[in-house]
């Protein structure tokens, strides 16, 4: 079965075009190598995935054409423990470490302007 098929039954991703798109920008890698979409999968297979900020090593366990619901899809693989617990850990990371600057959006507004010009300005008091 073709890799970018694979990777859409499992639904790592939506569509197979997307799953084509991330295996040529060398996201996703079969044994530690670069692989093409039309390479065949077969079960016992290594895959590293690599979607946003996480990555999921997985061992192919089945194959199937077709994508079915998600309790089906987990059956397609299984995943090592230590990527589970990574991934764990970097969702975590992410729940609790928001950027302070996350919440500013744009330029500055006039009011904001003169509040950073007062700050940052020396004081002229004597």
């Amino acid at each position: 079965m073709r890799l970018d098929k694979w990777l859409w039954a499992a639904r790592f991703y939506k569509t197979r075009s997307l799953a084509q798109q991330a295996i040529a920008a060398r996201r996703v890698k079969l044994g530690d190598a670069r692989v093409k979409a039309s390479h065949l999968v077969k079960p016992s297979d290594s895959v590293a995935i690599r979607i946003g900020d996480f990555e999921w090593q997985v061992v192919v366990k089945a194959l199937s054409d077709k994508r079915g619901p998600a309790e089906q899809a987990r059956k397609l693989y299984e995943e090592s423990e230590a990527s589970r617990a990574e991934r764990a850990r970097r969702q975590d990371l992410r729940r609790w470490g928001a950027e302070p600057a996350s919440e500013l959006k744009g330029r500055p507004t006039k009011r904001d302007r003169r509040r950073i010009d007062d700050f940052t300005s020396p004081s002229d008091e004597s």
